[in-house]
């Protein structure tokens, strides 16, 4: 005795039948997985990627030489590796400006590619006497200043297994690494100044070439700044140029809201394509489906004479917009999973700013967000659809054609 064709063995027969038109609908709804779930993605990562910059930026203001605010932006964003100096008695004149709370000095350096890396790293110096940048991140995880000799690594760091990294030819013990912060802090290794002047004079004595003028003892490459509490930044910006010519001031403040408005530009147009984008998908949908179901009108009045009911007729339209709606949006959402994922870092040099992706909580949230809309879209397609067919009389629908 054969097995009875249920509503879910008919709607994937018709499928089958028509290869070209399933295989039409599964694309759009993929495509349309792939546009909101990588989108919402890539929006929700820069969100992250903001909050981090936020609260990873201890400093207020950030003093460089003249003509390198660009340089020190993209140190901290993109991890471009650069260098500046000026010389380190212009801390004594930024110590008199009004409205200073603290002050803190790095010195930069570029790696040769290092076996960390393809490419030159950036190293960062710090003051561990008065840093209040760095060494708030990884207190508790060394439980104090990092010992000489050693070094901090950013999250995009890769160490040997022995926990050292090689840099001028030279391993250094690595004893930290930083929680993730979707900038260019990331592809940057940290270490003390006496750190740093042991890394320079091995270095130069290998001979490769420093400007003649500079050394980690009497040259420095920015000054960090905490603005005293009541002040207003702007004004001790103000201040501070009063005191020392040559220079130029970052504004963590400012970048930050750039940062966001830029962001936002983003989020919004993302928001108006993916809804334009969601009326086209179910336009789309909506004539595949009622061009369908003019097709199949004989069909269906077949069904109906053999005894299937109008609700069995929904429920098999209904299941083939569900078999369509899961397997695009698999495809689409696995697709977009491919692409934004392992290639997060290349995604967040590529666009330029703060890059963090968001929590496997929110992961699957959006996942889950995503398959709903299209199974939604899928669904109201077909409910459009089996109106429709619902209309047609079954004797009149036979007879056509004769």
């Amino acid at each position: 005795m054969g097995k009875a064709l249920t509503s879910s063995k008919i709607s994937y027969l018709n499928l089958r039948r028509k290869p070209f038109r399933t295989f039409a609908l599964i694309l759009v709804v993929a495509i349309l997985s792939f546009v909101l779930f990588g989108g919402t993605i890539l929006s929700f990562s820069m969100k992250e990627g903001l909050s981090s910059v936020e609260r990873r930026f201890g400093a207020d203001l950030i003093v460089v030489p003249l003509g390198h605010d660009k340089d020190q932006e993209s140190i901290l964003l993109t991890g471009k590796p650069s260098y500046f100096y000026f010389n380190k008695d212009i801390t004594t004149k930024l110590k008199d400006a009004e409205g200073i709370s603290q002050i803190s000095t790095q010195f930069y350096l570029t790696s040769l590619s290092a076996a960390c890396c393809s490419f030159p790293v950036q190293i960062i110096g710090f003051d561990s006497e008065t840093d209040f940048v760095v060494q708030p991140w990884i207190k508790e995880i060394i439980g104090g200043k990092p010992q000489q000799g050693a070094f901090i690594v950013g999250s995009d760091i890769l160490i040997e297994s022995s926990n050292q990294i090689k840099l001028f030819d030279k391993e250094y013990p690595v004893v930290a690494r930083l929680d993730e912060t979707g900038t260019g802090l990331d592809q940057s290794v940290f270490a003390t100044m006496d750190t740093i002047e042991d890394v320079y004079s091995h270095a130069k004595g290998k001979g490769l070439y420093f400007l003649e003028e500079i050394n980690p003892k009497t040259s420095i490459s920015s000054v960090l700044i905490k603005v005293q509490e009541g002040y207003d930044i702007d004004q001790v910006a103000t201040n501070i140029r009063r005191e020392a010519d040559g220079i130029q001031i970052v504004k963590t403040k400012t970048l930050i809201t750039n940062i966001s408005k830029s962001l936002s530009h983003f989020i919004t147009s993302f928001y108006v394509f993916a809804l334009a984008f969601l009326f086209v998908a179910l336009v789309v949908l909506m004539a595949i489906f009622s061009s369908s179901a003019n097709e199949r009108k004989k069909e269906f009045a077949t069904l109906r004479i053999l005894g299937a009911t109008r609700k069995k007729l929904a429920a098999i339209l209904l299941l083939e917009s569900l078999y369509i709606s899961v397997i695009g949006s698999v495809i689409g959402t696995a697709l977009a999973s491919l692409l934004v994922f392992p290639f997060n870092v290349f995604i967040g040099d590529s666009i330029g700013l703060p890059y963090l992706q968001p929590s496997l909580l929110w992961i699957i949230t959006i996942l889950v967000g995503t398959l709903l809309v299209a199974v939604g879209i899928s669904t109201i397609a077909s409910a459009c659809c089996t109106i429709k067919i619902s209309q047609f009389e079954t004797y009149l629908t036979l007879r056509e054609g004769e």
